[in-house]
């Protein structure tokens, strides 16, 4: 449901008591955009003053304010000309004179409601193709003015300057624009909106006597505010704050828009404002205790780049905080694989991943691969799941006891055949099933810290990318360099400290996350058995010990090739133990931190 208002005490009173009130306790610097899809309202921010207050009669405070002439009087701008009609014929309605700007007045006037054109206000023509219209002081003194001071009221009286006690004004699509496909820099100029922003801005700024309403979705709460003769403080200051929004949002994809033109191949500009868009309320956060919402990013720069921000979801309970955490780690990983592959995720790690021609075989492989781990964690496909697949998914028994069904929290993928959703929503009711687009690359990747925020380019870099240098005397036989690529990719989607285990393009051990590597170490040898023997084993960053450390220890076990950055002052150790035990060691140059 778009964002809107609600200025009835009762409606607001109603609303608030089917949802949970949750206090917003940070704001972040971030400029918010002022539409979102969600069921949350902006009628929740003001349904607790709302409810509070009396439902008793308005009396001289609470009539609508009237202009210096003493007609009521609205200032009409739009783009986006949704639901005028409805605003026109509401606001003649209730006895407001309505003045307009071109398109807007010729729409309004189609529609049978009568208008005054801003160059009768103005008495000047609008000029420059359009860039000078409302940029008047008839039309910004009758927005601007404060009715509670003498001397504005008389030096509009002076200048024969009316007041405008409701303003409407959306903006040029500049984010539409230069989002829909090639555009040139002079066209993305003109798209840049002047007289909106500084109409927005200055009726905002003045919105104890000045209404200011943004989104049509506000329509009907503006009307019912109106016709009621309320005043309502709060409703004003949040129509203002929703404007501030709209602007900031606006002004945001402008300014990154212009950077990109003015600065090519630099992805780290001074200052810069990241756009978030309100999508859902949460359940609760990390924890339950912990209140949450998830955002979409409105960055131009993310548009058509796909990821489990943008993911359709076909079935099941609402996301949580964690499921978003899980799902965008189980899509990334499977992603990045060419052939067919299934991922399993359990608390951001990949606990299983398999790539085979015959995607059932790689699914049944990657929950093989850590079965308990599987077991209520998400599973990822890079293939459209049919109905062969689906069914595999919906009876597939655990491999620990060749009984119990497995379960999991979601199910992602590219997409579904029609049989292949109906068998795989059969299998629960709460299983969430999301559809996503391939994630794109060369993103801006930010991360929270106290006080500040963290930037970098997404590591993008896959096997194909790099060189695998030989370093061992032994060098890598039959499939083992294979093994070791598909090992090394498994690795860099594995918390750090990392160790994959790999054979046959099947993950068959990992260990994750331990201070020190060769816990990691021992963690996936003990995951992977005796398949490890003769298999391949990545990390994602070097070994600074070899003898009677991790490097001897994998010899020891059997690993028939290691592939590491290198880097270590002791990499001599590393190439001198590989070659005590016949292992082929291979250096690949590049880090894979996950932190």
């Amino acid at each position: 449901m778009p964002l809107h208002l609600l200025s009835s005490p009762a409606a607001a009173a109603k609303l608030v008591t089917g949802l949970r009130a949750a206090p917003l306790r940070r704001c972040h610097s971030f400029a918010l955009a002022p539409h979102h899809p969600d069921r949350v309202s902006l009628a929740t921010s003001l349904s607790a003053a709302a409810a509070a207050r009396s439902a008793g009669p308005a009396v001289a405070a609470a009539q609508t304010k009237q202009s210096v002439s003493g007609k009521k009087q609205v200032l009409i701008s739009l783009s986006d000309k949704t639901d005028l009609t409805y605003l026109g014929n509401g606001l003649q309605g209730l006895g407001y004179s309505i003045v307009s700007t071109g398109g807007t007045a010729s729409s309004l006037e189609a529609a049978g409601v009568n208008v005054t054109k801003v160059e009768e206000i103005t008495h000047f023509p609008e000029m420059l193709d359009g860039r000078v219209k409302t940029l008047h002081p008839s039309i910004h003194g009758g927005i601007l003015a404060r009715r509670d001071q003498e001397h504005h009221l008389k030096a509009l009286k002076d200048h024969g300057i009316g007041t405008f006690d409701v303003v409407v004004v959306n903006l040029y699509p500049f984010y539409d624009k230069v989002t829909s496909g090639t555009i040139s820099f002079e066209d993305g100029i003109e798209n840049i909106d002047i007289g909106g922003p500084t109409m927005i801005r200055a009726a905002a700024k003045n919105h104890k006597d000045v209404l200011i309403v943004v989104d049509h979705n506000d329509y009907p709460a503006l009307l019912e505010y109106l016709k009621g003769n309320q005043e309502d403080e709060q409703f004003r200051r949040m129509l203002a704050w929703k404007a501030f929004q709209h602007v900031a949002s606006y002004d945001a994809a402008v300014s990154e828009w212009l950077w990109k033109q003015s600065n090519k191949g630099e992805m780290f500009p001074p200052s810069f404002t990241v756009p978030l868009e309100l999508k859902s309320t949460l359940r609760y956060g990390e924890n339950p205790h912990q209140n949450a919402a998830f955002y979409a990013d409105k960055s131009l720069s993310l548009v058509g780049a796909g990821g489990i921000a943008t993911a359709i979801q076909h079935h099941g309970k609402e996301m949580s905080y964690n499921n978003y955490l899980d799902a965008d780690a189980a899509w990334n990983c499977v992603s990045e694989f060419d052939s067919p592959t299934c991922v399993v995720v359990k608390h951001t790690n990949p606990c299983g991943i398999a790539s085979r021609q015959d995607i059932l075989e790689a699914y049944r492989l990657a929950v093989k691969g850590d079965p308990v781990s599987a077991f209520g964690g998400i599973v990822a496909f890079n293939t459209i799941i049919d109905e062969d697949l689906a069914k595999e998914i919906r009876e597939f028994r655990s491999p620990t006891d060749g009984q119990t069904r497995m379960f999991y929290e979601i199910v992602v993928a590219p997409g579904y055949t029609e049989k292949g959703l109906e068998i795989l929503q059969g299998k629960s009711k709460t299983l969430r099933i999301l559809e996503a687009k391939r994630s794109g690359k060369g993103i801006l990747s930010l991360r929270q810290v106290s006080g500040g925020w963290l930037a970098q380019e997404s590591d993008d870099l896959t096997p194909e990318d790099i060189t695998f240098t030989t370093e061992s005397e032994r060098a890598p036989h039959g499939n083992e360099l294979a093994d070791a690529k598909f090992a090394w990719l498994c690795a860099k989607h594995v918390k750090s400290n990392a160790i994959v285990i790999a054979k046959n393009n099947c993950m068959l051990g990992m260990g994750s996350g331990q201070p020190n590597r060769r816990e990691s170490l021992r963690i996936a040898f003990r995951k992977a058995g005796e398949e490890a023997k003769g298999a391949a084993l990545a990390s994602d960053a070097f070994f600074p010990f070899a003898w009677n450390d991790a490097v001897e220890e994998a010899c020891q076990n059997g690993i028939g090739i290691i592939a590491q950055p290198g880097g270590s002052r002791r990499d001599e150790d590393a190439i001198a133990c590989c070659n005590k035990y016949g292992v082929s060691l291979v250096f690949t140059g590049v880090r894979h931190f996950r932190h």
